[in-house]
């Protein structure tokens, strides 16, 4: 993949995600230029240390790092990890309280650092934060959005694949709506090469049922906990699919990805932030207003829209 001359991104937050999602920039060329900035200042110079051993090994990325907000300075594209990480057995809103305090105190910071950066929230519950941190900002929705369910859809994809014998790529579906507990896949558009995915069988591959697809929503659904039991923290596949978010902007793609930004008038929805399919360019992520659901589809939107609207209201108060 090509680098973009003198693209530079920054990443707010050393911790294991943040990390990740410098390393999987780096390694992928995501951008000429990586930023990691961290207010713990022995933890975020050990982190870039240990980077720029390796960037002989990246190709022309390079990476730097610190404590001093100067580092964010002249940034394309700012990647927000900063905040506490969910804990085995709480769910992200949990996190809403502490992780909203943080947002709201440090987005003016990182604005006045880098005036012209697409901001992508990574920290949860991101939907919400992005809503608070786009009132926060004034800054265009479109400016500032919310990785959403890109890496839930890519968890979707990666077992429908395993299921049907095809390869990731060749799968197209998408899950939507809250990064979270009320999140859902888009069956209704959802085929493996142009074949409804109901209607896909080959030999050794029968039919899948409506049965397995909902079996599979909720493994995808809960596959965060999954993995914070385990080893107390997702960070890998966050990582890279932040990176391709990434290269989306700083290549001016136009692809097709389900961040999440602030919805105005989308299915009658306003004020919200979810995860629809969207188009993520230079100028950074815009709704594709004339995405079609099933009525049981928009029902399940509206539900994670009322889930997250409730829950920002409640961190206005």
């Amino acid at each position: 993949m090509e680098i973009i001359e003198n693209s530079k991104l920054t990443v707010v937050g050393a911790g294991s995600v943040g990390s990740s999602v410098a390393y999987a920039a780096l390694i992928r060329g995501s951008a000429r230029h990586v930023a990691l900035y961290d207010i713990a200042t022995a933890k975020v110079e050990a982190e870039v240390l240990d980077l720029a051993h390796g960037t002989q090994f990246t190709g022309s990325s390079d990476i730097i790092g610190g404590s001093d907000i100067s580092v964010v300075a002249g940034s394309h594209v700012v990647v927000i990890t900063a905040g506490a990480k969910q804990r085995p057995g709480q769910t992200r809103i949990e996190l809403a309280e502490v992780n909203a305090g943080i947002i709201r105190s440090m987005m003016p910071q990182l604005l006045e650092v880098a005036p012209h950066a697409v901001y992508v929230i990574v920290t949860n519950p991101c939907d919400v934060l992005t809503v608070l941190a786009q009132e926060e900002t004034g800054l265009p929705p479109e400016r500032i959005f919310a990785s959403g369910t890109v890496l839930d859809t890519s968890r979707l994809r990666w077992k429908l694949a395993e299921r049907a014998g095809v390869s990731t790529a060749s799968v197209h579906a998408h899950i939507i709506g809250e990064h979270g507990d009320t999140e859902f896949p888009l069956w209704s558009r959802a085929t493996i090469g142009t074949v409804p995915i109901l209607d896909w069988e080959m030999p050794g591959y029968p039919r899948i049922s409506r049965d397995e697809l909902d079996a599979i929503a909720i493994d995808v659904r809960d596959a965060a906990y999954k993995v914070i039991l385990g080893k107390g923290a997702t960070n890998y596949a966050i990582g890279l699919s932040s990176a391709r978010i990434v290269e989306a902007i700083l290549r001016d793609e136009h692809a097709v990805m389900p961040v999440s930004t602030v919805l105005h008038d989308f299915h009658g929805l306003d004020g919200v932030a979810l995860s629809v399919p969207s188009i993520v360019s230079a100028t950074g992520a815009i709704p594709i207003r004339n995405t079609t659901f099933s009525d049981e589809e928009l029902g399940l939107l509206r539900r994670s829209a009322d889930a997250l609207a409730g829950v920002a209201a409640s961190l206005r108060s």
